[in-house]
């Protein structure tokens, strides 16, 4: 077997033992796109190592408060990433937090969250499993709920749990102190939120732990705490936070850029086609389930000159590919050809019925092309709507002809039927 020989720099908190090719390959496609603490790909390499002289997969976990419905492609970044350990091999443990989640993560919020009953954390877990399975394999993985062991604490183990920190320690959090300087409240029961994150990595005995960069904090302090129960310290992978397709604010639906996981297939190519050039290759990175050579194979492409619109076009199919299958995927290209590259309709437009002529405005807001009779105004006077190919600009005008058919943009359409 052909090793990896390591450089002084890699070497230097280490014996100078070799690492061999096939382990450090695993570590580079695993540790693509992410940051690994610590000491980067080589501090997976050697874990990797470690493992396999013990005979064992490394155990990765990812810990999820189940706080909203619906995901996007941007919590499937470390989904992903997690299907990526899976792939090879590793355990995966998807720990629900169904103790944690009734605190709520303190990270990035300037107020304390609300708290959430165990029903609504129960309700939310199952619908977060059911779009998670498009990206992991469900079967495969180890479920656990973190209400199992949390909730069950003495009170000479939480004591136990809080003597391995300081106060000091904690609240060098980013989020308590801001709040701290902006003379803003943090409850008491939130500081205690990093070290029940910590203490599910001492109970599943995590090798590595997987979050976004806004976990830092929260992952570092589980690695601080195994030692204080006698395990090795878990690796922490840092996934970056995804850029929505305004390419500027994180993906939120918040921010109204987002591509969600059950997004309508048409929909879902559409909004990729929308991201700026400067983000194809990051989508591709953590959005995409490809290699780390084909992804550089694509990168090539770009820079020799090719035209970012057709890679553009590989990145939206590969991603309707990834959640709706191959078939779905090529509709969607060759709707998306039909329409802006040779201007014909798509095929599917779907019907709204009037029994008499209503003004723009009303069929926009009540067949949902527009969210609002506001935005259905706005949409029409700024020229964003046609009739038949007509651009109109009069919210008033008359819609009866059967048949006619409305658009906005590019992809919304509605067929008139009377």
């Amino acid at each position: 077997m052909t090793t990896h020989q390591t450089t002084t720099e890699e070497t230097s908190h280490h014996s100078s033992e070799p690492i061999p090719d096939d382990i450090m390959h695993e570590a580079s496609e695993l540790s693509r796109g992410a940051e690994i603490l610590p000491e980067g790909k080589i501090g997976l390499a050697r874990k990797l190592l470690a493992a396999r002289k013990e005979g064992r997969k490394l155990r990765v976990k990812l810990g999820i408060d189940p706080t909203s419905m619906d995901l996007h492609i941007g919590h499937a970044v470390v989904l992903r990433k997690l299907r990526r350990f899976q792939e090879f091999g590793h355990q995966i443990v998807l720990i629900i937090g169904g103790f944690t989640a009734q605190i709520g993560d303190p990270s990035g919020r300037n107020k304390t969250r609300p708290t959430l009953t165990r029903a609504q954390v129960d309700e939310n877990a199952q619908t977060y499993l059911n779009q998670a399975g498009l990206v992991i394999d469900l079967e495969k993985t180890e479920l656990t709920n973190n209400a199992d062991w949390l909730a069950v604490l003495s009170l000479n183990d939480i004591l136990k749990l809080a003597g391995s920190v300081t106060v000091n320690q904690l609240l060098a959090k980013e989020a308590f102190g801001d709040r701290l300087d902006k003379q803003l409240p943090v409850s008491f029961h939130e500081l205690f939120y990093p070290l029940l994150q910590g203490y599910d990595s001492v109970q599943i005995r995590a090798d590595v732990e997987l979050g976004g960069t806004d976990q830092r904090f929260n992952i570092l302090q589980g690695r601080e705490l195994q030692p204080y129960y006698g395990q090795e310290p878990q690796l922490a992978c840092l996934l970056p936070l995804l850029e929505g397709t305004d390419g500027e604010q994180k993906m939120s639906k918040t921010y109204n850029n987002y591509i969600g996981l059950k997004e309508d297939p048409k929909d879902m190519f559409g909004k990729c086609m929308r991201i700026p050039d400067s983000l194809i290759i990051k989508y591709f990175d953590l959005a995409t389930d490809l290699s780390g050579s084909e992804i550089d194979a694509i990168k090539q492409e770009l820079d020799a000159g090719k035209n970012p619109n057709e890679v553009k076009k590989a990145l939206a199919a590969r991603i309707v590919l990834q959640y709706h299958g191959k078939a779905v995927a090529d509709n969607a290209i060759a709707d998306w050809e039909k329409v802006h590259s040779k201007g014909e309709l798509p095929e599917d437009i779907p019907n709204f019925k009037i029994t008499e002529p209503k003004p723009l405005f009303k069929v926009l807001s009540e067949s949902g092309m527009a969210e609002s009779s506001a935005q259905a105004k706005r949409l029409v006077t700024e020229g964003g709507v046609k009739v038949d190919g007509e651009k109109i600009t009069d919210p008033n005008y008359s819609v009866e002809k059967d048949g006619a058919v409305i658009q906005i943009g590019k992809r919304k359409f509605v067929r008139i039927e009377r």
